[in-house]
């Protein structure tokens, strides 16, 4: 097998065509740089889509992945092991939560705590309380409940009835949100900083009123930070700076540093409704994973990696603001810590995709929100100097696509 030539067309031979990946294919990264199978270099500001929140190789990941993998990598839940164990310990001891439910994605926690969300209404309020109230483009993964819950139809138009009782509002938009909601209301689901949707930020009062509205009709408030968690806005879970605590929080993405993983955490009394043979996962907290994640997690969490977070938002704010400029291309730059979002103006509108492409040809990896948002989501350690080199990359293929 290792003598196949595998090529950028071996995708379109062997693959499902559901994604179009890059022409180049990455072989090996190091910190916030990646090369190619010819070698050509990469700054990469896209962090796997905000996984990446060390980096590439990580010395302490590569570590754990290293010695777990000599030990177990997978027992099934019929037996504990002690990497979930104290991932799950050091969970509960660093937020709101008192349970932790591991599973493999983003994805996976969200249908667990919509699933969780359900069952907890109907045993303590009755069969009428069923209703989800989500907000229009968000997004909450692809299994066919979580996409349904995704505020865009088109991830879920075409496969046939779509779960029911699931509603949406727009973000940000306290009367829509006052007019839908009931004591028929199991749960409002929100993303505490709009990741795909365009790196759209909540206003403080927002946050605080869904909080208060949940309260008054017995509604389950959950927030999903699968993009917004472990460090990534500058603190450890979003929630901690908007002054407002979930029911039910997720997290996965960054969790794993680049290994799968996710993970539902909630309060006990809540956790409860999940009683043995309710709900499950086969890999779900397998040591592999666990042990990586704990590491990724020790990682983040201290106080000197939570600041650098703040600080380098700053690095990029300052840059992006002398490259706008420039070459007035970008209305504003949205978001919170390490993800971030260069908004279109009107000359540009729908063009985001076009900055992507150029990017990559200087040797920058960036990603897109949307037709109108280039988005940033690097390692959390990134250096100065790979934000300058990065930027500066930034700045020519924003020069190629405003010179045309």
């Amino acid at each position: 097998m290792s003598d196949m030539a595998v090529t950028r067309e071996l995708f379109d031979q062997v693959m499902v065509p559901n994604y179009a990946p890059s022409g180049s294919i990455p072989v090996r990264g190091q910190g916030a740089r990646v090369w190619d199978q010819q070698g050509r270099e990469f700054i990469d500001f896209a962090g796997g889509i905000a996984v990446n929140c060390l980096g590439h190789c990580h010395p302490a990941l590569v570590g754990a992945l290293k010695e777990q993998g000599e030990k177990l990598w997978h027992l099934s839940n019929v037996w504990t092991n002690e990497p979930a164990l104290r991932l799950g310990k050091k969970l509960v001891d660093a937020t709101f939560a008192e349970r932790v439910y591991f599973c493999n994605s983003g994805a996976e926690a969200n249908e667990a705590a919509l699933k969780l969300a359900r069952r907890y209404a109907i045993e303590h309020h009755g069969p009428e309380k069923t209703q989800i109230i989500a907000f229009h483009q968000g997004f909450h993964g692809r299994t066919f409940f979580t996409v349904t819950v995704g505020g865009q139809a088109a991830y879920s138009d075409g496969f046939g009835p779509k779960p029911a009782d699931v509603e949406h509002v727009p973000y940000n938009d306290l009367d829509a949100l006052k007019a839908l909601i009931s004591d028929r209301t199991c749960a409002v689901v929100m993303e505490p900083l709009q990741g795909e949707g365009g790196i759209i930020s909540p206003n403080a009062d927002f946050v605080q009123a869904v909080r208060e509205l949940c309260d008054q009709h017995n509604a389950l408030l959950v927030f999903d930070e699968v993009q917004t968690g472990v460090g990534r806005t500058g603190a450890l879970y979003a929630y901690m700076d908007l002054g407002v605590t979930p029911d039910i929080l997720t997290s996965a993405k960054a969790l794993g540093g680049g290994f799968p993983i996710g993970a539902m955490l909630t309060r006990a009394d809540i956790a409860a409704s999940l009683k043995p043979g309710t709900h499950g996962s086969t890999y779900g907290g397998n040591p592999l994973a666990c042990a990586v994640a704990e590491a990724a997690f020790d990682t983040v969490n201290t106080p000197e990696v939570l600041a650098g977070v703040k600080e380098r938002e700053g690095w990029y704010r300052e840059d992006l603001a002398k490259i706008n400029a420039k070459y007035q291309c970008f209305s504003e730059v949205r978001g919170k810590g390490l993800l971030l979002g260069c908004v279109m103006n009107e000359q540009y509108q729908g063009r985001a995709k076009e900055f992507l492409q150029a990017a990559s040809e200087e040797g920058l990896m960036v990603l897109i929100a949307g037709a109108n948002v280039v988005r940033f989501a690097p390692s959390l350690v990134i250096t100065r100097e790979e934000v300058q080199e990065g930027l500066a990359r930034f700045e020519r293929a924003v020069a190629r696509v405003v010179n045309g």
